[in-house]
Formats: C-alpha cells, structure tokens, sequence
C-alpha cells in the first residue's frame, strides 16, 4: 500500500492537478491500463481466462452493472471482490461526508452549502479502495431501510421536520456512492426489496417514504446468485434482471492443473501435502461433478477439494504429534479420513439412498488410479509384485510413521524401484517417499495384482 496523498484542502487539490472521474471511467481507463502493460487484473482466479474474464472485461468496459449466476463454489465472491483493485489505490473525499462526495462534485444540500461556505478551505480526507467496496449478503430478513435508507426517528425528534433531507438515515446503497456495492445470493432477497433497487440501478435516484431525493449516485452494483433452476428461495424478479447490463454464467475450473492451483491457494494447510495429494483430491471432486449419482444442479463446491487438502493435512499433524515424528507429511492413507467427514457436502439424487459411502468410496478409487497411471506409467512394478509373494506384506496405516513405513517394505533384490517411483514424484524426504510408494502400492491393489485388507488402525497390503 502506498503512502495516504499529503493533501487536506480543496485547494491543495487542485493544485495537484487532481482530476476527478466518474466511478465507471475510473475502473475503465484502469482496467485499459492494467491490459496494456500485461498485467493480470485479476490475481488468484485460476480457470476463467478464457471464458468469464474476458466477458467480465467487456461490461466494465461498457460500464454496466453485473450479476454473476453460477453453482456454489465457482469463486464468484472471489472474483467480485477482485473488483476492487481496479479502482484508485487512494480517492478523495469531502471530510466527514456520510455519502464519500468527491469535492469537485458535492450532492447533498449539506456539502454543497460546505463547498460555498469554505471554497479553498474545504477539507479534504482520502479513502483507500478497500473501502469503497461493500458487500452485502442477501437474506430474507433485509429491508429497505438496509439497502437504500430511512427515516431516522431522533433527528425527528432533534427538531427537524419530517421533510428535511438530513433526517434520513442512509442505507448501504447510497453509503457506496464512489464505489461498488456487492450483493450476494441476490434471489434471496424479497421481491419488494429488490423492487427499491429499481430506481437506483436505472435513474440513480432513491426513494424513502415519499422523498424522491435526486441524488445522482455513482455506483457501481455487482450481484451473485445461483441459476433459478437451482435455488428454491428466490428468484431476481425480471425488471432487476433487465437492469443488469451484464449477466455471466461462471462455470467450475475445466482443466485438472486450475483444480489443483484453487485448491493449493485457497486451502490453509497445517502439515505438509504432497503434490500428487493435491492431484488426487482434484481428480476425486472432478469425478464427483461427473457422476450421475450426485446432485449435478446443487454443483460440487470447489470448497470440497479444499476442505479434503486440510482435512488430510490434519491427519498428517495428528500423526506427527501423536508418534513424534520431525515432519508431518500427508499420505495416501490419511486421504481415508477426508472421505468420512466430506459426505455432507454431496448432495446425491434421490434414488441413491444408502449406497452414498459406496459412490464416494468407488470415485476417490478411480481417481486414485488414474493419478497413478499418469505418474507412474512406464515403470515395471514387477519386482514389488513378486516380493509380496504371501509371506510377506506391508503394513500402513494412520499412526504408522512414515520411518516405519519406509524401513518395513520388502527387499528388492538390487532392483531401483523405489528409487524411480520416489523420482517421478519428486520425492525427497521420509514423509514424501512414504506417500510415493503408498501410490505405487494402492495402484497395484486397484489392478489386481496384490491384495489389501484395512480394519480401524491399519492398512496391510500383500
């Protein structure tokens, strides 16, 4: 963040060379800027480079308001709030203004009335961009008075009479003026609440009780919510829907390698996860968004793989902890403990009742397999294969430290094998190699070619 602009009065101001913009051209000439020196307006959204941004581009460039419409965990709160670092790091304000009035271009009776009184001597304070974006969660229980304002009963009572505009108490709406003012999960706002968005979003004027103040809002509105074929809550009522310049359909992330980078950014892991880990659980919630047996118009939230990624580098600390190794590592078997506390995220269709542990149990197998097949192709597993020959097995498990582990598996008789499979992985300390012949392990068992029986504690392969 740079340092706040060391300017206090109007006329200070002016003597800058400060240039006021309207809020769209702002974000307009600074969108452009950003374009033009190949700069990424858009940090930490992985997927939509070639979809959704480029149509997100196109309506600021045109100035319109946006509602985004998408499943549960496309990331359009993320990118709404990305919204934000194209407006001016650092804008100014008259002092004390309840509606951020640019001085140059005062709205309100009472700013106007400074700006003649004071002239040069105007006070001027500075608002950095992060708070000129507001957010505002849609719930049912919103009313007029939060969004667009109301009467306030105690300047009532201070005298003043009911028709005086400084006795309305403002509502986010015009508090956001300069700025940008998001609504998520717009449908669950009531109609009539969306009704008193109208004015705003098309003369940007408000209306309270019966004043019609001609406020000449610069506000940019921005809106999240599910397909209307999804939510059961709400809907956005058609002239709102028709105020709205732009409406983009989000989507979740298409390619393997933007699933993984959602999941290693946003995921606050407290142990380390294996970069095939990643893969795996990225694969798993692909599958999950595939599979006939869930809920396909309720979406699978990118929040599934997430929640996995922590949840088995929670297993991986508790490990560490509880048997003292020097460094938590999750591995292949902690990847069971994430399946047991993520089925109430999946919604499944209605006729697959009772077989849910089955559906999540049979996918994370297959997209345990198909990340072994493409880390591991090429590689004779041949000699691992013959050392488990039915005297002789492995044994894993969520307390078995990766030390034991690695010191427990068989002999292969000059063979590298351990050695490519730790290699094609990466892999380069004990938890890492563990979690690298754990695959290679698990691979063999999902072909057939060893065998694996688990109970609570551990795992044997043989």
């Amino acid at each position: 963040m740079s340092d706040r602009p060391d300017i206090f009065t109007v006329g200070e101001l002016r003597a800058s060379g400060h240039v006021h913009k309207d809020l769209r051209r702002e974000i307009r000439d600074n969108l452009l800027a950003a374009l033009s020196a190949g700069r990424d307006p858009w940090p930490g959204m992985f997927g939509f480079s070639r979809t959704v941004l480029p149509q997100l581009e196109r309506a600021l460039l045109a100035g319109h308001d946006v509602v985004l419409l998408g499943e549960r965990g496309q990331g359009k709160t993320r990118l709404l709030r990305t919204l934000a670092g194209l407006l001016d790091e650092w804008s100014p304000v008259i002092e004390d203004s309840e509606l951020n009035e640019h001085p140059y271009e005062p709205i309100t009776e009472h700013s106007r009335a400074l700006v003649l009184t004071e002239g040069d001597r105007l006070r001027v304070a500075w608002r950095h961009r992060s708070e000129r974006y507001v957010e505002k969660l849609a719930t049912p229980d919103t009313s007029v008075a939060d969004l667009i304002g109301d009467v306030d009963p105690m300047r009532v009572a201070e005298g003043r009479r009911l028709g005086d505009p400084e006795t309305i108490h403002y509502g986010l709406v015009p508090r956001s003026n300069r700025g940008i003012i998001a609504i998520n999960e717009l449908p669950d706002l009531a109609e009539r609440i969306q009704v008193s968005m109208l004015n705003v979003m098309e003369e940007r004027d408000i209306q309270i009780r019966g004043y019609v103040l001609r406020l000449p809002l610069d506000v940019l509105v921005v809106a999240s919510a599910n397909p209307e074929d999804y939510t059961n809550r709400g809907r956005i009522i058609t002239p709102l829907r028709d105020r709205f310049g732009a409406e983009i359909r989000t989507h979740y992330p298409i390619e393997l390698d933007d699933e993984i980078a959602v999941i290693r950014q946003e995921g606050h892991l407290v142990a380390g996860v294996p970069p095939v880990i990643l893969e795996i659980l990225a694969r798993y919630t692909r599958a999950l968004r595939q599979s006939p047996a869930v809920n396909q118009t309720s979406g699978v939230s990118a929040r599934f793989g997430i929640a996995g990624a922590e949840t088995v580098a929670a297993a991986a600390l508790r490990r560490a902890s509880v048997r003292g190794e020097d460094e938590a590592v999750a591995r292949i078997i902690d990847l069971d403990a994430a399946v047991e506390v993520l089925a109430g995220k999946i919604e499944f269709e209605s006729g697959e009742e009772g077989r849910e542990q089955d559906i999540l149990d049979h996918l994370l197998r297959v997209a345990t397999a198909e990340a072994e097949r493409a880390h591991f192709h090429g590689i004779d597993m041949g000699p691992l294969v013959a050392a488990l020959d039915g005297r002789t097995s492995v044994t894993t498990g969520e307390l078995v430290t990766a030390r034991e582990f690695l010191e427990n598996l068989p002999a292969l008789n000059g063979s590298r094998l351990y050695d490519q499979i730790t290699e094609r992985l990466g892999a380069t300390s004990d938890g890492q190699r563990a979690a690298a012949v754990e695959l290679a392990l698990e691979g063999l068992y999902l072909a057939r070619r060893i065998s694996k029986e688990s109970d609570d504690e551990t795992t044997i392969y043989g």
